[in-house]
């Protein structure tokens, strides 16, 4: 198979804390690239801390694309970030610029490397319909509902996965067919990118190490006074955004809900387990090649002049 006519992305994936921002700088400088972020957070604007985007150098040091571009009580999909994230690299690409898409969340580096299902858009009485059946039953009754119909995606989804499970359990609504038979379907093909897809990581203690360096930064520089300053905009704790990490466990906080020494607990901890989740997602992909970082710095440089060549 030959790649002439696909654009080359250089793709920086790994958990979070991993070090993917400073590497994607490292390579745009390098290789004279422009950075797309693919990380869900760091699309809304007003949420700087809590999300870690990219440090004023780090954005100085290098052009940063999908930053900043959407507030809190905004909706944004996967569709969406495969949309513009297209826009971005055709623009870059245009430019003779070479194109690093770098982030953790590893549903939009698949949209867009592979793309999305056919599936309909979202149905708001529907969902409604569900989010309430789960508030008088528990999420458990959505997950039992969705193995009656969907075994196969039941089977892939924890039972508290309240989010997916409405989506799943939507689309057989919609549709009368089990998601995961759209996605058998699709096949998840797509010819528009030639893709050198690079996940850092470090051993576990490592990892866990800089995590809680990570929050403890973020408390210090004021994730507190932020969320302050979100709510007092109207950005209430029930929206998506609201409800990520860091963001959820002080806003529970702020209503007395937990001391902030608690709250900080829970962030390192529920950090720990998106990060063992994000390594869980990545590792099923067998196009990524693993780099620990920053200690193979210089093979992750080989390996990318490879590429390119």
């Amino acid at each position: 198979m030959t790649f002439e006519k696909q654009i080359p992305l250089l793709i920086v994936q790994g958990p979070t804390s991993s070090g993917k921002s400073d590497l994607a700088v490292a390579l745009a400088e390098k290789f004279d690239g422009e950075i797309v972020n693919a990380d869900s957070m760091q699309i809304y604007r007003g949420m700087d801390i809590g999300t870690a985007k990219p440090s004023r150098d780090l954005l100085q040091r290098a052009p940063h694309h999908l930053i900043d571009i959407i507030d809190p009580d905004q909706p944004f999909s996967a569709a969406d970030f495969r949309k513009y994230a297209g826009i971005a690299i055709r623009e870059i690409h245009s430019r003779g610029k070479r194109v690093i898409v770098a982030g953790g969340t590893g549903l939009y580096i698949k949209a867009l490397i592979k793309g999305l299902i056919d599936s309909p858009e979202g149905n708001p009485s529907i969902r409604e319909e569900l989010n309430e059946a789960a508030r008088i039953y528990g999420r458990e009754e959505l997950h039992r509902r969705l193995a009656l119909v969907d075994p196969v995606t039941a089977a892939k989804l924890h039972p508290n996965d309240q989010v997916r499970l409405v989506r799943a359990l939507e689309v057989f609504r919609l549709t009368g067919r089990p998601i995961s038979a759209l996605r058998e379907t699709h096949g998840f093909q797509n010819t528009d990118f030639h893709a050198l897809k690079i996940g850092i990581t470090s051993d576990r203690a490592e990892l866990y190490r800089k995590i809680d360096i990570r929050v403890d930064w973020m408390i210090q520089n004021g994730l507190a006074e932020e969320v302050r300053m979100l709510l007092a905009k109207g950005f209430t704790p029930d929206l998506k955004p609201m409800r990520s990490l860091g963001y959820s466990q002080i806003c529970a906080c702020l209503s007395g809900a937990y001391s902030l020494e608690e709250a900080i607990l829970l962030v390192k901890r529920d950090t720990r387990h998106y990060a063992k989740r994000q390594l869980t997602w990545f590792k099923k992909d067998s196009e990524i090649k693993w780099f620990e970082y920053p200690l193979n710095v210089d093979i992750i440089f080989n390996n990318v002049i490879e590429f390119y060549v």
